[in-house]
């Protein structure tokens, strides 16, 4: 993952932030403040990013489309993106219902895109091993913070107050209960996400207080005021009809409608900062 966000700029700028989800899709929660956008085109990750050394797949038969990111804030020599979240990995035993609703899912939306590549869901869906290692193989996150520009000399004092707050965390399971739709502040992607609504809420909200509090100290914006914890998965151009689509699909599967029926659980497994291209460990658990 972090390759493909190394892919996109140096490690001296934050040409490596945009819209996407790694470390970030952070910014797609609807909310009442507009950043101001700045429509740069990226050029689509190398090809041999989506298919590492291991695979026994190649990537020579999917068709990787031109990049169509918008930047969140725009380039500024000597400023650093910088994104605060919790990875997350789906469980191998989940992988396969999850591949299936976006297959059909895909069916009704032809325009819907691997979350981080520029790769149509619907090249991947033709064979289900290529899907789930693509697709939900990867590294997703669950963002604490908006994704912002620091200047260097802030990178220490942010770091260090980071882990002065999280580093003593207990462990926990963060329950993916929600189907939903996403759209970035800039109302030009739409995201399909797995929402947190149940367990873990509680523990990530108030890790999200804690962020707040660090970017308030370095005046920095804070994270949307209702947080709707998430993972996206798949994109789409623009503020388009996919919540219809989703809604639609998950009536007639009867797959994630319930809050209490868990799409897949997943162990928090620490916090992650990423500034640039380095990413530092801020979270120290305990198991107790």
């Amino acid at each position: 993952m972090e390759a493909l966000i190394a892919s996109y700029g140096d490690t001296s700028s934050d040409s490596d932030s945009e819209n996407s989800a790694t470390p970030t899709t952070d910014n797609v929660q609807n909310s009442d403040s507009k950043d101001d956008a700045v429509s740069l085109p990226l050029p689509p990750p190398p090809l041999s990013l989506l298919c590492p050394p291991s695979s026994l797949w190649t990537t020579d038969s999917l068709e990787i489309e031109p990049a169509s990111r918008v930047r969140s804030f725009p380039h500024v020599e000597g400023n650093y993106a910088l994104h605060i979240y919790i990875p997350v990995y789906i469980p191998s035993s989940s992988k396969k219902e999850i591949g299936q609703f976006l297959k059909k899912v895909a069916a009704s939306m032809p325009g819907l895109h691997v979350v981080d590549v520029d790769v149509p869901l619907n090249n991947l869906c033709k064979d289900d091993h290529k899907l789930q290692q693509a697709a939900l193989g990867k590294e997703f996150h669950i963002s604490l913070g908006r994704t912002v520009p620091i200047r260097v000399h802030q990178i220490d004092s942010v770091v260090a107050m980071l882990r002065q707050k999280l580093q003593s965390q207990k462990r926990y399971w963060i329950d993916f209960n929600k189907w939903e739709v996403f759209v970035n502040d800039e109302q030009t992607r739409s995201f399909l996400s797995i929402e947190v609504v149940t367990g873990g809420l509680p523990e990530i909200t108030k890790q999200i207080e804690a962020v707040n509090e660090v970017y308030k100290l370095h005046n920095l914006p804070e994270f949307y005021k209702d947080p709707r914890p998430h993972i996206s998965l798949a994109w789409a151009s623009g503020d388009i009809t996919l919540k219809r689509v989703i809604a639609e699909e998950i009536k007639r599967s009867n797959v994630g409608c319930l809050i209490q029926n868990r799409i897949f659980t997943s162990k928090f497994c620490g916090i992650d900062c990423k500034i640039g291209n380095k990413t530092y460990k801020i979270c120290k658990f305990s198991d107790d």
